[in-house]
């Protein structure tokens, strides 16, 4: 009997407390339980307050919320047994509720019904509602992908006793966005591989949705291991794509994105693939003052400096024998992987054609008589273009030129010059070379033709029997 009495009295007293909560109030309790079609609410009185289990769902039918989980609501019945509701719907919900979820910031349920000037209308309800098409979405409006739907939405503006309603969806995506952002970020780590969805693509990248409104940046030079002119051409708005995690910057909110680096690094083979001396094509990317870029293959991209380059005697000349997306020859010059630079220089296309049949190139060892092009002068001497990366210099003393002479006169930039190969380091990078010896040399063979030329014949057979023949006055034949 006392334990039939105890039971009474704690129903008497949840039934007082529960009555002491109206309808339209807002309240906060923990999940106790959730069952097939309601879950149990502890808002802090003896008896628990119940909620359709569809009021824990998103739009996608999941639970949001889980047991011990703290959920805000609205009472929307204390009669029977204190009913709460996240999602204010029904035609049965009634103003003074609607006015209660305005003050609380609760959300309705409401109906798209139809387009309308500047926005949709809206039910609620027995009420009508509208949304301004800034509202209904946080990309903004698309009419055929909102007509008809039901959504949840915020009452934003509540006037002259419900006859003019003002709603808002996109302040609860909002929300939701902020509290899931949170999660989100969490999982943004350096090195972190995540799927996103581009959201738009400008020249200097594109921008990808990593969940809950989080963007990070996809950078141009970080879509691919070669050049990218336009980022169009790999990601478009819309695509999902999986990216690497660079870089987080929590002080500036920044998240820097790679998408190259889910592929390996084609410089990772250079070293065995690529050598000095080697000839191969290559197609001119862009020329810049300095030189031409070459690409040699998706990713791997070298420089023909203009040092390279056959003189003209023109400033910047050289550019006329390259152009942006011509192919041609090239000698590998130097190779630096851990800097990621090839220095290459273009090959003339006959003597291209025959490095590709025999793999030599023209000898440039002590003394060979070589024709090259006047690169430039100094004081110490003349430069001498002998081949693509090949540059001798002539000392003043092999010029061949009197102290008082004019060098830049003898030796004009731009134009042939014979000269002869004196020293070349193991390098092959510093070649010391005559104008003089060539002259010398040159001296010698007229001499040596003019001797042949003039000299006397020697005396022999013929010469005595001609004798003989004229002292004895014989006929020759």
């Amino acid at each position: 009997m006392s334990d039939q009495l105890e039971d009474f009295a704690t129903m008497f007293e949840a039934s007082v407390q529960a009555k002491r909560l109206e309808e339209g109030e807002r309240v906060e309790g923990r999940i106790v339980a959730i069952g097939p079609q309601v879950a149990l609410v502890d808002v802090g009185r003896k008896g628990e307050a119940v909620m359709d289990i569809a009021e824990l769902k998103n739009a996608d039918g999941e639970f949001e919320f889980a047991v011990g989980d703290l959920v805000q609501a609205m009472v929307v019945s204390t009669s029977d047994a204190l009913t709460l509701s996240r999602k204010l719907a029904g035609a049965a919900a009634s103003d003074r509720q609607f006015e209660a979820a305005f003050q609380n910031g609760l959300p309705v349920e409401g109906k798209v019904e139809r387009e309308v000037k500047g926005g949709y209308e809206v039910r609620i309800g027995r009420r009508r509602a509208f949304c301004p098409i800034s509202q209904i979405d946080v990309r903004g409006a698309n009419t055929p992908a909102h007509e008809g739907r039901v959504y949840q939405f915020r009452i934003i503006e509540y006037k002259e006793g419900g006859s003019n309603i003002v709603v808002s969806r996109r302040a609860l995506l909002e929300d939701e966005q902020r509290a899931n952002a949170g999660k989100v970020r969490d999982k943004i780590v350096p090195s972190a591989v995540m799927t996103g969805r581009v959201t738009s693509v400008r020249e200097f990248g594109a921008f990808v949705d990593l969940g809950a409104g989080v963007q990070g940046l996809l950078h141009v030079s970080e879509m691919a291991w070669s050049r990218v002119p336009d980022p169009a051409e790999i990601v478009k708005a819309g695509d999902e794509i999986t990216v690497k995690v660079l870089r987080v910057d929590e002080e500036k909110q920044r998240i820097s994105l790679g998408l190259k680096q889910l592929s390996a690094d084609p410089w990772s083979r250079v070293p065995e693939v690529y050598k000095v001396g080697q000839v191969r094509p290559g197609r001119v990317t862009r020329v810049t003052q300095f030189g031409a870029f070459v690409e040699l293959e998706p990713g791997i991209e070298a420089l023909a400096h203009a040092s390279t380059f056959e003189p003209t005697g023109r400033p910047e000349g050289w550019a006329d024998q390259v152009a942006s997306g011509m192919t041609a020859t090239f000698e590998i010059l130097a190779i630096d992987p851990g800097q990621k630079r090839i220095g290459v220089a273009l090959v003339p296309e006959a003597w291209g054609r025959a490095a590709g049949a025999t793999g030599v190139r023209p000898g440039i060892v002590p003394g060979a008589r070589l024709t090259g092009k006047v690169e430039r002068h100094e004081k110490f001497g003349v430069f001498v273009f002998l081949a693509p990366g090949r540059t001798g210099v002539i000392p003043l003393s092999e010029t061949g030129i009197a102290k008082e002479g004019d060098l830049r006169r003898a030796f004009p930039v731009g134009a042939d010059v014979e000269v002869m190969v004196q020293e070349v380091d193991p390098s092959g990078r510093r070649i010391r070379l005559s104008a003089k010896a060539v002259m010398e040399a040159r001296e010698a063979d007229e001499v040596r033709e003019w001797t042949e030329r003039n000299a006397p014949p020697a005396e022999g057979l013929g010469t005595l029997a001609d004798k003989l023949r004229a002292a004895l006055k014989l006929p020759e034949n």
